[in-house]
């Protein structure tokens, strides 16, 4: 039998066929109908397989008994964990519970439609997300810019012929805020048409494909994009074309960035004035030029002001909202719209942490404070938490402190499909559905693609009997608390429970797509869900169109070019200008193709091969410090120690070294059979929570500074070829 789906396991969005017998996937294989993936599916569409038949994942809602786990009803584990909720509320206050979102919730349709309800049952500040250790900057940029925080530019990659990189790797990550499936193929085609420019401390494997690639210092992006802005003025060459009639600021930016000139950052950046002037003219000359930067650019000191100098160059290119520059998406689905109809478009620092005085985002605080909030006494402690699909102890800077904090909370609940190195720590753990028994449609990321498509997955298989999804916990457990605390609350739930219980996410989805611009409305002809039921492989809506100034959410429905709370940020980016290296050594990250964060290592054809969690040293480092490669090695920061064999390579900065993301499977209590026989070392027991951009909060992930040493059991470990 025949199952044609979308795979949610990264933001590419590939179409594949599922074969199966009924009971078990036989075979899966890309789409060839799908519009966007045409075909493409890179190794991890594979796993859906081995997540849905993992022995490891949770089928029944679990709860800690001693140092134990014992399986228990639903009824159970969601009446005792909304009582503990509501003891701990009524003690303390509404704020001494938390909340904690992590990326996989965006890649599920009904987690994203009902988590919103029990965040507001909940009535607590305290909310933290993966958004402040990846794109929150990125967001901070369109609300100040253009109105709305999810208004974020893609690259219209297929059309580009001058496209500039920044902090990305997409033939490893498949695109991110650039759903662009088979990159390397959409890629090879734009060099073969024009110029592609990949600025990275490390020769990636997308640097590797590129016309040309320059080494950066890590946490020196900002200076590079600040110095173009420069030669763009100096050399008369801005040309915002149809967006200068409709965008403030364009001659202020010109007095903001007349500091940073070429000559000016090249010692700081390490990449040659000559060189940065030669990346303005590139830009300039090109009819379809584009400045892409993705969560390298973000994860850093200056993260807010380089997510917004991407956009001011391409504002200064003209590249903004034009053919083969940075583009809008307007999808069947339109969340932008609809949260902009609802008065949701977003807002900045209306409040500040308890402990650190960061800044709220969206109603979120910055996750980098999690621990601080958990283990500092007071008003507003928080004592209890929930999680919804994440492992912030793996994907959070400083994973040793959160996790020993979690260990000292009242009360914790997850809603995830296995014991990992966080809902370890849980009191209940209540399992979903996998993603093959449920339906799906990306809501997310169909906003972010390089072409406008729509395609709904139904489930493959039946749910069992006694399972519940993710939005099935959701609802229960808001309209639950509800009923908690008032009569009304109780009448109010239980009227929500049954009307949204019928209608579900299936339900919903059908009325955004009927009224959406694509829409069948209630009777006519266009997209509903049946619509596209009867299109199994997905419909092509074409692709990405100017639509600005009518898109714009500003009050002024203008451009705003020079946000006084962002530019503000350049005068501490200005003192970068004198900086110089003290010789220690900068750690940054790394993904890799067949990892997705730490949810893909407990399969056994997804870890296989040789070992992929190595530190890479530039030779001229090694050399200095007296090792080799295959040696064991010690990697230190003010916050932690770790052990990672060396690969020693040329294709990466001296005086820069990277480890992946994803791993550090050791922590006793771990159920996840796989990936605890080969742990590897997470990056973020090295990283430093204390660390993070001024302007935003967003955590700093890259440009660690950290010493490297043979480990003291001077082991060493079989060399791989």
């Amino acid at each position: 039998m025949i199952h044609h789906r979308t795979c949610n396991l990264c933001e590419a969005m590939c179409g594949i066929v599922v074969e199966h017998d009924g009971r078990q996937v036989t075979s899966i294989r890309g789409d060839d109908d799908d519009p966007l993936s045409r075909g493409y599916i890179c190794p991890k569409a594979v796993a859906l397989k081995d997540l849905h038949e993992d022995p490891d994942r949770l089928r029944r809602p679990q709860k800690r008994v001693g140092d134990g786990w014992q399986a228990c009803s639903w009824d159970e584990a969601l009446g005792e964990t909304v009582e503990r909720i509501v003891d701990t509320q009524n003690r303390h206050g509404p704020n001494s519970v938390a909340m904690y979102a992590g990326n996989p919730t965006v890649h599920n349709f009904g987690a994203l439609l009902f988590g919103a309800g029990l965040l507001q049952t909940l009535g607590t500040q305290n909310r933290f997300s993966a958004t402040s250790v990846d794109q929150l900057p990125h967001m901070l940029a369109s609300l100040k810019m253009f109105g709305h925080q999810l208004l974020m530019p893609v690259p219209d990659v297929d059309r580009c012929d001058h496209l500039l990189m920044l902090g990305a790797n997409p033939l490893v990550s498949n695109g991110s805020i650039m759903t662009a499936p088979d990159i390397r193929k959409r890629l090879k085609a734009l060099t073969k048409r024009g110029t592609l420019v990949v600025i990275d401390p490390r020769r990636t494997e997308t640097a590797k494909l590129a016309d040309h690639h320059h080494y950066i210092r890590p946490g020196r992006d900002g200076l590079l994009l600040a110095a173009l802005c420069h030669e763009l003025y100096a050399t008369d060459r801005v040309q915002p074309g149809r967006l200068a009639t409709f965008t403030d600021g364009i001659e202020t930016m010109r007095e903001l960035v007349a500091p940073f000139s070429p000559d000016a950052v090249a010692a700081p950046t390490g990449i040659d004035a000559n060189t940065i002037r030669s990346l303005a003219a590139g830009l300039s000359a090109a009819r379809h030029p584009c400045v892409y930067g993705r969560v390298g650019v973000c994860v850093q000191r200056f993260g807010g002001v380089n997510a917004w100098l991407i956009n001011v160059l391409n504002v200064l290119l003209g590249s903004l909202d034009a053919p083969g520059g940075m583009m809008f998406t307007q999808p069947a689905v339109d969340l932008v719209a609809l949260a902009g109809r609802l008065g949701q478009r977003g807002h900045f620092d209306k409040g500040r942490s308890r402990v650190r005085g960061l800044p709220e985002f969206g109603g979120e605080y910055p996750v980098v404070t999690l621990a601080d909030e958990i283990t500092t006494p007071g008003d507003g402690q928080v004592r209890a938490l929930i999680t919804l699909a994440g492992n912030p102890v793996l994907s959070t800077p400083n994973g040793r402190k959160l996790d020993a904090a979690l260990s000292g909370l009242d009360f914790m609940a997850s809603i995830d499909l296995f014991c990992n190195e966080t809902t370890r720590h849980a009191s209940y753990i209540l399992p979903p559905t996998s993603q093959l028994e449920q339906s799906h449609y990306d809501l997310a990321f169909h906003a972010f693609a390089v072409r406008n498509t729509s395609k709904y997955s139904p489930p493959l298989f039946e749910a069992p009997p006694g399972s519940m999804s993710d939005w099935q916990i959701l609802l229960e457990l808001s309209t639950r608390l509800a009923s908690r605390r008032s009569r009304k609350g109780a009448l109010v739930g239980g009227v929500a429970r049954a009307a949204l219980g019928r209608l579900g996410p299936d339900g919903v989805l059908d009325q955004l797509l009927r009224w959406g611009d694509y829409g069948a409305g209630m009777f006519g002809e266009g997209l509903s869900l049946s619509a596209l039921k009867a299109a199994p492989s997905g419909i092509d809506l074409g692709p990405l169109r100017s639509c600005l100034p009518d898109r714009l959410f500003t009050a002024s429905k203008r451009i705003e070019l020079v946000p006084a709370v962002i530019s503000a940020d350049l005068k501490r980016l200005e003192s970068e200008l004198s900086s110089t290296s003290n010789g220690e050594l900068l750690l940054i990250g790394r993904r890799q193709l067949r990892n997705n964060n730490s949810w893909l290592h407990n399969s056994k054809r997804m870890l296989k091969g040789r070992d992929r969690c190595t530190l890479l040293m530039h030779s001229e480092d090694a050399a200095l410090r007296d090792l080799e490669h295959g040696m064991l090695v010690s990697i230190k920061s003010r916050v932690g120690e770790v052990t990672a064999p060396l690969h020693v390579v040329d294709d990466i900065m001296p005086g820069v070294v990277s480890l992946p993301h994803g791993f550090g499977h050791d922590r006793e209590g771990v159920q996840l059979k796989v990936a605890s026989a080969q742990p590897g070392a997470s990056i973020n027991d090295l990283t430093d929570e204390t660390a993070h951009c001024d302007l935003t909060g967003n955590a700093v992930l890259n440009g660690v500074p950290v010493a490297v040493r043979e480990a003291s059991s001077g082991a060493r470990p079989e060399r791989s070829s």
